[in-house]
């Protein structure tokens, strides 16, 4: 019983360090952010900061520049984590098939996800224009009079920007998803076969129950990830056309280091960092449920 309680120490002890330095560089950060929300920290206003309170925040739904930033954060997170369901969940069934060439299928298909979201969104600018762009030129092909601006509309520059996104993470998110079906026995298909499931019903039925809990932890990374996006925006658009296609991280960027507003910035990054912990709370009760 000693040597149990000596060695928990000494466990203890190599631990603590560790933990000590991760909570400073991660509480640090987000005790800073919140007193600086409360100061109006404009740099081009010189180094004399003044306490202001609660300014900045009721400034934040009076910033229309913001709004169009988070209605279109709410678009782009919507419509591009349902696209990573539907076609991720599909793709990973497409891959857990059996075919000659599979293994080399599946390395290719990481290939978008293994590039940088920068070098992507800024080829995504090439591929986009209307004049020597790649998607124009396949389009001419069938339809040589062909003319469309995508990115200098801002209907057309939205989804441009959730096709590139899309095209960037679903790989990958479809690789997890085949981690959890090689975990599905194949005698529960022969078996569901056998009494007369088709298809539709074996995947309702075993495939998505079994893959659920997956699906659930990977929707709060890949939700995360698309609401603190910033690298697409900044590298193809740079926000426009006008503020068609900023997003909320791409927004704090420009307050803070574009319009020197510190506070402002902070303010706002507060507010989506309160956002994150409520939707994570929420989809971590839903996996508890489906528990």
């Amino acid at each position: 019983m000693e040597k149990k309680r000596r060695n928990l120490w000494v466990a203890w002890l190599l631990v603590i360090p560790v933990l000590l330095v991760r909570g400073f560089t991660t509480l640090y950060p987000i005790i800073v952010t919140f007193i600086n929300s409360t100061y109006d920290m404009s740099l081009l206003k010189g180094g004399d900061f003044q306490f202001i309170g609660l300014d900045n925040y009721i400034r934040i739904f009076q910033d229309d520049k913001l709004v169009t930033s988070i209605q279109f954060t709410i678009i782009f997170t919507a419509v591009s984590m349902a696209l990573h369901l539907i076609l991720g969940i599909g793709l990973a069934m497409m891959l857990n098939m059996k075919f000659k060439g599979k293994k080399f299928l599946r390395t290719i298909v990481l290939i978008p996800w293994a590039m940088p979201m920068v070098v992507a969104g800024l080829a995504a600018r090439w591929a986009f224009n209307d004049s020597y762009g790649l998607i124009n030129d396949l389009v001419r092909r069938f339809n040589p009079d062909f003319h469309f601006d995508w990115l200098v509309r801002g209907g057309s520059a939205r989804a441009a920007v959730i096709a590139v996104d899309l095209w960037k993470d679903l790989p990958f998110f479809a690789i997890l998803v085949l981690a959890a079906l090689q975990f599905i026995s194949a005698d529960i298909y022969e078996a569901a076969k056998i009494d007369g499931a088709g298809t539709i019903r074996a995947f309702f039925s075993i495939t998505l129950p079994n893959i659920m809990k997956t699906v659930l932890s990977l929707s709060i990374f890949f939700t995360m990830w698309r609401l603190t996006s910033f690298d697409v925006v900044y590298a193809m658009t740079s926000g426009g056309p006008g503020d068609s296609t900023s997003l909320v991280a791409y927004r704090i960027m420009q307050e803070a280091f574009t319009n020197l507003n510190l506070g402002y910035a902070s303010a706002i990054a507060v507010c989506l960092f309160l956002v994150m912990a409520v939707l994570s709370m929420l989809q971590m009760r839903a996996i508890k449920r489906f528990e």
